[in-house]
């Protein structure tokens, strides 16, 4: 069987948990037109998030070996 190869955008976008079973993400909407956006907005788009149980199943397969 071959190596599966990793998808490297989603490898740069996704880090896999400690545990191995969760995947995080960072928030979107926070790199530009930020003078519009509250100082508390911009703060909590700064802290990572993760991955809906849904997605994550999907997101896994795009990284075998996160």
């Amino acid at each position: 069987m071959p190596k599966m190869k990793t998808n490297r955008g989603a490898a740069k976008r996704f880090k896999i948990t400690g545990s191995g079973r969760k995947v995080k993400r960072q928030k979107a909407f926070a790199n530009h037109i930020l003078t519009k956006k509250s100082s508390k907005r911009k703060r909590v788009l700064r802290s990572p998030d993760l991955v809906h149980g849904s997605d994550r199943r999907s997101v896994r397969r795009l990284i075998p070996y996160g």
